[in-house]
């Protein structure tokens, strides 16, 4: 039987899909926003029985910092940590920018 891991979506990380969603919409259109966001929480929902497939942030490794992971939806980036039974999702962010500042802000405070 495959071990199932409770997945939490932290503030951060909601407010990510938000502003996810409200651009493709306002760029867009409603319907790519809402496929979108579909595919994310698929990826999101997917960490439930292999949270441990995900590599360790790039920007994050070179740090030292290797209690966080990442699974992508092309080109977003779910970062996400693994605590015993839990994952818990801390950032969705737009793979095509500079993430270093941003994952550096949120993660290592």
């Amino acid at each position: 039987m495959t071990k199932r891991f409770e997945v939490f979506l932290l503030d951060n990380a909601e407010k990510d899909l938000d502003e996810i969603y409200r651009f493709v919409r306002r760029h867009d259109s409603a319907e790519k926003a809402e496929g979108l966001s579909r595919n994310i929480e698929q990826a999101i929902l997917s960490l439930h029985t292999s949270p441990l497939r995900g590599h360790y942030p790039l920007e994050l490794e070179r740090l030292g910092v290797l209690e966080y992971r990442e699974v992508f939806f092309k080109p977003y980036r779910v970062i996400y940590e693994v605590a015993g039974a839990s994952v818990f999702v801390h950032c969705v962010l737009d793979g095509r920018r500079d993430l270093r500042d941003i994952l550096q802000q949120r993660l290592l405070r």
